[in-house]
């Protein structure tokens, strides 16, 4: 982008997340997309919430929450819509859930629920209404499209810490975006971005290929539960070469390759394409194809392909 004179743009794939992170998910940010460890920041927050000496360090992200609650540093965890499979390391997460007490806001019966010491159903967006923020961060409003007796998960919290004797204020809709108009969006230098230390391209030995990966928009997604015929209509999973990586591995068009990586392997249909060589793609979480949960991987990683098996 740099010697190029383009600009980058985060476009998320799923609904919420923009939203999510002006809301101050992420461990260094505030409402308002405010960094944390700005002291202007902190005081906005801090006047509008009637708080004095808010925290100026930033907080944990996913990997050290998950940490914390193995090693006994969090007695308690408030997990929503978490599906352990969209993680690496899946398994550490579940680890996790059980040593500690967990509440947890869901729809369905999930992998959460399952190690769950209080389940609290929430409604689902067609029985609330709420807000989208769309990847340019324009906000859209909706209404509820059903009318039921379940709670939004904002009054839900509200009602979790009225009892902890912090009360939030945000029982109603209203209530929660009198709120967001009052606090306003930050005016500052937004959070610096990210800073990754780039890898080194991996050296391949005989048999091996590099592991792309991406979600198809329709796969074993959460959201698809109950719903086959939407579910129905989704791609199939199939693994994608260049027509040299295929022959180094003797593999022809409609031939099954079994992917491996540590203990686990995925054995799907082959499709050759035009792509990189060295390089073989799996969709991420499609039925037959899940990466994370059973090859441990991401993208990336060193994988070993290898024709046959049972697709």
């Amino acid at each position: 982008a740099s010697s190029t004179g383009a600009g980058l743009a985060w476009i998320p794939r799923r609904a919420g997340e923009r939203g999510a992170l002006e809301s101050g998910a992420l461990p260094n940010l505030l409402p308002g997309g405010r960094p944390v460890i700005e002291p202007r920041a902190r005081a906005e927050v801090g006047a509008a919430w009637g708080v004095v000496g808010l925290p100026d360090k930033v907080g944990r992200d996913t990997s050290a929450i998950i940490a914390a609650a193995n090693s006994g540093g969090l007695g308690g965890l408030l997990v929503g819509g978490v599906d352990p499979a969209d993680l690496v390391g899946s398994g550490d997460l579940l680890d996790a859930l059980t040593r500690s007490f967990v509440v947890s806001l869901e729809l369905r019966e999930s992998a959460v629920t399952e190690v769950a010491d209080v389940v609290l159903p929430v409604a689902a967006h067609q029985e609330k209404a709420g807000t989208f923020v769309d990847w340019e961060g324009r906000v859209r409003t909706f209404e509820a499209a059903l009318a039921t007796n379940a709670m939004s998960d904002h009054r839900v919290l509200d009602l979790l810490a009225d009892e902890m004797g912090e009360p939030l204020g945000i029982r109603t809709l209203a209530a929660v975006r009198a709120d967001m108009r009052a606090l306003g969006p930050w005016t500052g230098d937004r959070a610096a971005a990210p800073v990754v230390e780039a890898v080194e391209v991996p050296t391949l030995e005989a048999g091996q290929a590099v592991l792309a990966t991406w979600h198809h928009l329709l796969d074993s997604g959460r959201m698809q539960d109950g719903e086959p015929f939407l579910a129905g209509t989704a791609p199939k999973a199939r693994a994608l070469l260049s027509a040299n990586t295929a022959a180094a591995i003797g593999l022809a068009e409609g031939d099954t390759v079994q992917v491996t990586a540590g203990s686990g392997a995925i054995t799907v249909p082959v499709t050759i394409t035009e792509m990189a060589d060295h390089v073989i793609w799996l969709p991420t979480n499609s039925p037959g194809s899940a990466v994370r949960l059973t090859l441990g991987v991401d993208a990336g990683a060193v994988v070993s392909p290898t024709k046959g098996g049972a697709a």
